[in-house]
């Protein structure tokens, strides 16, 4: 592929959201249906398969790593700039930003084509951590914000850029006995002949903190969940085809609904199609079980019967508005599942998220309040 800026088609414009796993090839768990117009996938071409398969060669081992630290350092919020290769053959390898946060057994981000500008500076500002891989991208996504140290050592980049030795890289020459006292999920460099870290290879790592990642329709004023990544904080027969809201207290949903409509104007491209958007980090208190969001908010001003009379469509009626209130799944199936719980019946629970915008929904991820590790530098919705 030719530098930044050739791609003029849909896949300079969109983002998909993506899941793997935290097997060494990173395989595919979810891929949302804007990874076609991207990289030129089917959404079922991906799952199952290896995401490290589609990294460029040169960028192979220490994408690979990175894969490694991201899921042993429990991070959260932050963003990669590498390439990624397209389905098509001659479309080769697309410049992409990719951003990453660790959800207690998966690691759950976006993929997007990556495009220099205010954007992308918006971007790299909101994140925890912004690595940048490809070489030739380096001048454009470099970003460093005033508190970050100077990036040493000054001088240009080698040809070709080794990883980093860790303080637990075992040689290949590694002993039988200590390699079977190696710690399980610690990572195991392969060198080329020249003396190049050629690979890493490194056992399913653990499960990390409890997080849950929640993926939101952002085209409807409701926010329905159309994924749950675990059960750990809200059950996925619970929360799937409900209003997001339905998960909001009273008092916090003004709040969240203001934090939502902000990253949704974050996530929107040079064109003003729906797109990435950054990273946002809010406070608000939960309903873990649910309640009906539309029953406990406060009704809006009853309009004078001259418009609603006005505005009426000819044919309407009481029950075509009683069919379209039963057909809303926060008022029927999620309210039966939930034994129609109202606000006064659940306890509430203090969580921390992250939002992001993607042109395929809004990606939550959630977490108790009393988590021990700080999320780091989100920009702050509150």
């Amino acid at each position: 592929m030719s530098r930044l800026g050739d791609m003029e088609d849909t896949s300079s414009y969109v983002s998909f959201i993506g899941i793997v796993d935290f097997s060494e090839d990173a395989r595919w768990v979810f891929a949302s249906e804007s990874c076609t117009d991207l990289l030129g996938f089917e959404p079922y071409e991906l799952v199952g398969k290896p995401a490290l398969d589609l990294v460029h060669p040169d960028e192979f081992p220490e994408v690979k790593k990175m894969h490694y630290d991201t899921i042993s350092g429990d991070k959260a919020a932050t963003l990669a700039y590498l390439r990624m290769r397209h389905k098509d053959p001659y479309r080769g390898y697309v410049l992409c930003a990719i951003s990453r946060t660790v959800v207690y057994d998966v690691l759950v981000g976006s993929v997007s084509f990556a495009t220099p500008g205010a954007k992308a500076m918006h971007n790299a500002s909101t994140a925890n951590e912004v690595t940048v891989i490809t070489p030739f991208a380096v001048p454009d996504f470099e970003f460093r914000r005033w508190s970050d140290p100077s990036p040493m050592p000054p001088s240009p980049l080698p040809p070709m850029r080794k990883v980093p030795e860790s303080p637990t890289t075992s040689e290949p020459d590694t002993s039988s006995e200590e390699k079977e006292k190696k710690k399980p999920g610690s990572p195991t460099y392969k060198k080329t002949a020249d003396g190049r870290l050629d690979a890493i290879t490194f056992d399913r790592l653990p499960n990390q903190s409890i997080r849950v990642a929640l993926i939101l329709d952002r085209f409807s004023i409701q926010c329905p969940v159309i994924y749950v990544s675990n059960d750990l904080l809200i059950p996925t027969t619970v929360a799937m085809g409900r209003s997001f809201y339905d998960f909001v207290t009273p008092q916090d949903e003004k709040k969240v609904r203001s934090w939502i409509d902000a990253v949704k104007s974050w996530g929107v491209n040079e064109r003003g199609s729906p797109s990435d958007g950054g990273f946002g980090h809010g406070r608000f208190n939960a309903c873990v079980s649910g309640r009906d969001s539309n029953k406990d908010r406060l009704p809006d001003p009853t309009p004078s019967r001259h418009h609603r009379d006005r505005d009426r469509a000819p044919h309407s009626n009481h029950r075509d508005r009683d069919r379209e209130r039963s057909s809303h799944p926060s008022r029927k199936d999620g309210r039966s599942r939930a034994h129609s719980l109202s606000s006064d019946d659940v306890a509430p629970c203090s969580v921390e998220a992250i939002f992001s915008a993607h042109s395929d929904g809004i990606l939550v991820i959630l977490r108790t309040f009393n988590e021990s590790r700080p999320w780091g530098r989100t920009a702050n919705l509150a």
